[in-house]
């Protein structure tokens, strides 16, 4: 089912996520970066079904690797540490991080061709939309 999230992802537009990066608390400076870089988002399945998620630009790449449905720990682009659990709900990826009594989530699906990850932190709701690279 994850299957079409398999592969590489080029980011093509970015709403609001300069004040979704300010929900979430981060600084000025990082949030400029932030706006202002365009990341590849990287997916891939190994043999023992574990996911691998990347975000990779010339500024910072993070990674995590995890199984659908266990929580595990997250260091975010912004230096936050997370506890992250990723479902499969509706053919969405959804990725729920909680960290000092606060949530947020993004969730991921494929339409059209192309992949939109709607950021969300209280009513604040970025969305950034990637084309899949031949």
């Amino acid at each position: 089912m994850v299957d079409k999230f398999v592969g590489t992802w080029k980011m093509t537009a970015s709403e609001n996520f300069d004040e979704y990066m300010k929900a979430l608390g981060v600084g000025f400076a990082t949030r400029q970066v932030g706006n202002r870089t365009k990341p590849n988002l990287i997916v891939c399945v190994d043999d023992q079904g574990q996911i691998c998620m990347k975000s990779q630009s010339t500024f910072k790449t993070t990674e995590v690797k995890f199984k659908l449905n266990e929580s595990f720990e997250e260091i975010t682009a912004d230096d936050r540490k997370t506890t992250t659990v990723i479902t499969l709900e509706n053919g969405k990826l959804v990725q729920k991080q909680t960290w000092d009594g606060k949530e947020s989530t993004i969730e991921r699906e494929v339409t059209d061709g192309k992949l939109i990850a709607k950021c969300i932190m209280g009513d604040v709701v970025a969305v950034r939309t990637y084309v899949k690279e031949a």
